[in-house]
């Protein structure tokens, strides 16, 4: 059963950070200590899901490292069960205070940050931002160049032509699983990723989140390159390309280049949503990283 803990990130928006696991048992002369708190002696991860995500995307993988971290997911501003005032502020910026905020109030420093696409993008500039808080950092799928105003327009068209609402949730799998125009062949797991993120609503099943305020997410970023950032993350940091995905070979090692302490792992038969789709894999690849920080 998962654990939900509120994190109040900048700006004041209530944040919903989800602990997958079972906390560990106190011990006789520990109890009325929250095991799981501040304090706990366990290595810190916080798991960043990437733009419509939602922090359930990572369950199995918390799951999976509850038995040597306490590895807390985090429902960014907008997405998941936390807030999306229509007024608040979707900057990089804030993102990143969101995170740290999550780091500090869960006592989770120096933590070991995992990001998906957008969150992977938030990890790096947290560990630039505030080296203190963090021990390393897992870039998952995430370019560091420009994507441009195409890019940008391509999405908004995207979103523009989701058939919402949809009737039922089995028609929201085959669509994001086989009838999106961006689907190049039948991808069952893709569409199980977008179910997860729709609510039912009076006339049918709806996104929890508001693509136009995706959209205003997006563009604090799609605009910019972001080597600098990434050239002031001092800690270790892995860079995790799924042969698949969206980050070529080419850029992810030139990224592995320019990070002071970069490595590069690749995870085959995967594509953009690898730690969803396929954990073992992305497991792999991922999990002698954070054993090797165990020192750090």
């Amino acid at each position: 059963m998962a654990r939900r803990i509120d994190v109040t990130g900048a700006g004041g928006v209530r944040l919903a950070a989800w602990d997958f696991a079972e906390p560990p048992k106190a011990e006789p002369h520990e109890a009325g200590r929250d095991p799981a708190g501040p304090g706990h002696g366990t290595p810190g991860v916080l798991l960043l899901h990437g733009l419509m995500g939602r922090a359930s995307h990572w369950a199995a993988v918390a799951r999976r490292l509850a038995g040597r971290h306490r590895a807390v997911a985090l429902d960014q501003r907008g997405h998941g069960r936390s807030d999306k005032p229509p007024q608040a502020a979707y900057t990089r910026e804030a993102y990143v205070e969101d995170a740290e905020a999550a780091v500090e109030q869960l006592g989770l420093a120096p933590a070991v940050l995992i990001g998906h696409a957008m969150g992977a993008l938030t990890a790096w500039q947290l560990a630039a931002k505030r080296p203190d808080l963090v021990r390393g950092v897992i870039i998952f799928d995430m370019r560091a160049s420009a994507l441009g105003a195409a890019s940008q327009r391509d999405w908004a068209d995207w979103f523009r032509a989701w058939p919402v609402p949809f009737a039922t949730l089995a028609d929201v799998r085959k669509w994001f699983g086989e009838d999106d125009p961006w689907v190049e062949r039948p991808n069952p797991a893709r569409g199980a990723f977008y179910a997860e993120v729709m609510h039912e609503r009076e006339d049918g099943w709806r996104p929890v989140f508001d693509p136009e305020r995706m959209l205003r997410s997006r563009e604090t970023w799609v605009y910019d390159a972001h080597w600098e950032e990434l050239a002031q993350v001092r800690c270790p940091a892995l860079v995790v390309r799924a042969l698949d995905g969206e980050l070529g070979r080419a850029e992810a090692q030139e990224m592995v280049r320019v990070l002071p302490r970069g490595e590069y792992a690749e995870v085959v038969d995967a594509g953009h949503l690898a730690h969803y789709d396929h954990p073992e894999g992305w497991r792999s690849v991922v999990e002698p990283f954070l054993d090797s920080l165990a020192g750090h």
